[in-house]
């Protein structure tokens, strides 16, 4: 296990990237807890408003963030200041994108039905970077002999062929699956094959003239989003916390 360690994750420089993934799950994680508990009124948790201005918690994030992210692009990949760097950089990183949704509206969504978009980034972006944790840096380490070369040289090749279906896939508009498809071979193909949502770009370049493939996407569609929007919601509310069914001003930190 420790040569394992060792070769793919020290050896590579990729040891800063873990840490930066810890923090970030963790500080998303703690985040959600505390203003779980503002929201219901409990604990010694209360709202940040001096002088009568909200702070949102996004903007500490940005000051973590831009401290890490520049102390991490100083300090390279090895020793113990790039892991202390990969450290503030995950917690900015955790505390902006618990508010993604808020940057991109513009409006404090925290508690609607807006504000799960914040949570399908989080697990997004969770996933990818696992993604470069799983890829064993196939270029990144030394003294390979022949056979190791030319297996990674296979594995380089089929993550280019797999990056393409990953491609088309989002063009289709399927997001997840494109995701998903990076972390699991086949994925994406099975999503690139399949009939494109009726909202993706795809759809609108390529069905445009086929009435029918349109009517089979948006039939498609229907099923898909009635099977799974249940369970999609159930597992943002239970990582994120159910969103108010009407806006409640001055309930989110």
């Amino acid at each position: 296990m420790s040569h394992w360690f060792d070769r793919n994750i020290v050896e590579p420089g990729k040891l800063p990237l873990l840490l930066a993934l810890a923090a970030f799950v963790l500080t998303f994680a703690v985040t959600r807890v505390v203003t779980r508990m503002i929201r219901a009124g409990k604990g010694p948790f209360r709202n940040i408003t001096p002088g009568g201005l909200h702070v949102h918690h996004v903007v500490p994030g940005v000051v973590l963030s831009v401290v890490g992210g520049f102390g991490a692009v100083a300090s390279g990949r090895h020793g113990v200041s790039a892991g202390v760097c990969a450290v503030i950089f995950g917690m900015g990183a955790g505390l902006v994108l618990d508010e993604f949704a808020l940057i991109l509206h513009l409006d404090d969504v925290y508690w609607t039905e807006e504000g799960r978009q914040s949570v399908e980034v989080v697990v997004l972006t969770t996933a990818l970077v696992l993604l470069v944790l799983a890829g064993f840096s196939p270029l990144g380490v030394n003294e390979l002999s022949s056979d190791e070369q030319e297996s990674r040289l296979g594995v380089v090749l089929t993550l280019v062929i797999n990056f393409c279906f990953v491609l088309i896939a989002l063009f289709k508009g399927k997001a997840r699956m494109a995701v998903l498809g990076t972390l699991v071979p086949f994925v994406a193909l099975i999503g690139a094959v399949r009939l494109a949502r009726p909202t993706s770009m795809w759809a609108k370049r390529f069905y445009r003239r086929r009435h029918r493939a349109r009517a089979r996407a948006v039939l498609r569609a229907y099923h898909h989003d009635v099977r799974w929007a249940g369970p999609r919601r159930r597992f943002q509310d239970l990582i994120g916390g159910a969103p108010d069914r009407v806006p409640v001003p001055g309930r989110k930190s």
